[in-house]
């Protein structure tokens, strides 16, 4: 039953497989085992970014398309749902349906033109294609204010049994009160997790060894008679797709949506170095390196500012260890999880156990 689950895409590492083990059960079970919103909130990013990522190394681990539009198809998704709900007097799920329907709608004829047009051209072309379409419709996004927020974004109401002051049942559960936000996460939790086995299964499926192929050798894949260039275009649009969703399930989140938040440049950069860190061409990959990354740039800060008054007494140690400087440290364990895991750490660990 797992290995059907799984698309017969087994860890094929005893390592890997714990930190899977524990990265979902913690996910699972973190609105019971941490109190506060700021353990919830990570955890509900770090779900919302695993199916970010692994959709974007749909394009860049599996096909050898570099873009740099990933953060638009997320946003157009996050912007569907945000304004679906502030356009309505009242919040409803038919609201919602018609912001996801409409966000794909568009995410699709977007995908399509950019692959049917820029996808014939290659590597540093296309990205920068990609690049200039993204930063065309993040100023658009901001210009609108109207209809958008502008810089300052749109916030929203979601529906009763998703707001905080719900409550589904009078007691509490493990000692957590079963209210609209832990409804809410478990709704992004289940719909990330769907996700994820979708790409799981593309992936392992005959489409996605063509895909495979695509990125080894594009002539030879050519000579079998396969049509490249519609690959391609499929690649582009699914993985648009799901990163449309998954906007749209942080937009339900967050209960706001904003540029900064679902357009900045700065989220397509972090997707790259989570894709880096766990390893290109697995989706394991994601799992693992959005879990660290998002772990980090949560929680550095407030390890650094811990260990800094621990080091009072070395007033150097101290000053290096300063919170402030927090950035730079994670910089330093960027360049150290390269040096040490080359092709990522699902690829390093899986690569371990072929020569065990």
């Amino acid at each position: 039953m797992l290995i059907k689950l799984l698309s017969g895409d087994l860890p094929r590492s005893r390592l890997l497989s714990a930190l899977l083990v524990a990265i979902v059960l913690g996910l699972l079970c973190a609105p019971f085992l941490f109190s506060g919103a700021r353990p919830l909130n990570t955890a509900a990013t770090i779900c919302v970014y695993i199916v970010l990522v692994a959709s974007y190394d749909l394009l860049l681990g599996y096909t050898g398309i570099v873009s740099f539009a990933h953060t638009m198809f997320y946003g157009i998704g996050a912007y569907g749902v945000g304004i679906a709900l502030a356009s309505v007097d009242e919040p409803t799920w038919g609201a919602i349906a018609w912001g996801v329907v409409a966000a794909l709608v568009l995410t699709v004829a977007l995908a399509f033109v950019i692959g049917l047009f820029a996808l014939r051209v290659r590597a540093i072309f296309y990205a920068m294609i990609t690049l200039a379409v993204a930063s065309s419709f993040a100023v658009l996004a901001s210009q609108l204010s109207d209809f958008t927020g502008g810089e300052d974004g749109r916030t929203f109401s979601v529906p009763e049994l998703l707001s905080p002051g719900f409550t589904l049942v009078d007691h509490d559960v493990f000692g957590r009160a079963v209210d609209g936000k832990l409804v809410t996460y478990y709704i992004v939790f289940a719909g990330c997790l769907l996700l994820f086995l979708f790409l799981l299964r593309l992936v392992n499926s005959p489409f996605g060894r063509v895909l495979q192929a695509i990125r080894e050798n594009e002539f030879r894949a050519e000579a079998l008679g396969y049509r490249t260039v519609v690959y391609r275009i499929w690649a582009n649009v699914l993985a648009a797709v799901v990163a449309a969703l998954a906007g749209a399930l942080m937009a339900l989140w967050l209960r706001y949506v904003g540029p900064k938040t679902s357009l900045d440049f700065e989220v397509m950069t972090d997707i790259l170095l989570i894709v880096v860190i766990g390893g290109m061409g697995t989706m394991y990959g994601a799992v693992v390196g959005a879990t660290l990354f998002i772990l980090a740039q949560n929680y550095l800060k407030t390890l650094m500012g811990q260990a800094a008054e621990m080091a009072s007494g070395v007033p150097l140690l101290a000053a290096a260890l300063h919170p402030d400087r927090w950035m730079l440290w994670l910089g330093v364990l960027f360049i150290l999880s390269i040096y040490f895991f080359p092709i990522g750490i699902v690829g390093k660990l899986r690569l371990r156990r072929a020569r065990g």
